[in-house]
């Protein structure tokens, strides 16, 4: 339990001193513009702060397991524990229920809270279950995701459309929901 609290607050102390590296560049960069063309200063300082092939891995107090992973990511200049990231890949292992497996083309990623916002193309799998949508936001403190937009859960030949669909991890209980209430969940079965 030590060497992994150890092991994440060393990837935290990586990131922060990544950050303030960042920081300090980007103000020389800044001094810089006076002198050079301010396009090309832009086009330096944006892809400055990429990384490519991102994988990080963090384990609860109940030994759950999530990984995050991403072709790219780039550091938010205003705040060092945000990540951006492209075709990401996410695997949240339970100890008590299934994994839930998780991708999409972009991601938000928060290094201090493992939170993270996952849109377009979103495609959620864990056992018989599937859930696609354009929004996901997902809290691992308190064991929940809602997935929004478009979004189509289906199990074994049942299809059901709604607004919102809010799971538990844990439990991977759900509500379904429409914003409007005029408007009904669109269940079809085969």
């Amino acid at each position: 339990m030590i060497k992994k609290y150890l092991i994440n607050k060393i990837f935290l102390f990586f990131f922060l001193l990544l950050g303030i590296f960042f920081y300090f560049n980007y103000k020389k960069q800044e001094q810089i513009s006076k002198i050079s063309d301010f396009e090309n200063l832009k086009e330096k300082v944006h892809s400055a702060n990429k990384i490519k092939n991102i994988k990080h891995t963090s384990i609860d107090n109940n030994k759950n397991e999530y990984t995050i992973e991403a072709e790219e990511g780039e550091i938010d200049l205003d705040n060092s524990s945000i990540i951006f990231l492209k075709n990401v890949k996410a695997n949240i292992r339970l100890i008590e229920s299934e994994d839930v497996f998780i991708t999409s083309n972009f991601g938000k990623y928060n290094i201090n809270t493992h939170d993270s916002i996952f849109s377009k193309n979103i495609i959620i799998d864990y056992a018989n279950n599937r859930i696609t949508g354009e929004y996901l936001d997902l809290s691992l403190i308190n064991n929940l995701m809602i997935i929004s937009k478009n979004v189509v859960y289906t199990k074994d030949s049942t299809l059901l459309k709604a607004d919102v669909v809010e799971m538990k991890l844990d439990s991977k209980n759900i509500k379904v929901f429409m914003h409007d209430n005029k408007n009904k969940v669109n269940i079809i079965t085969k």
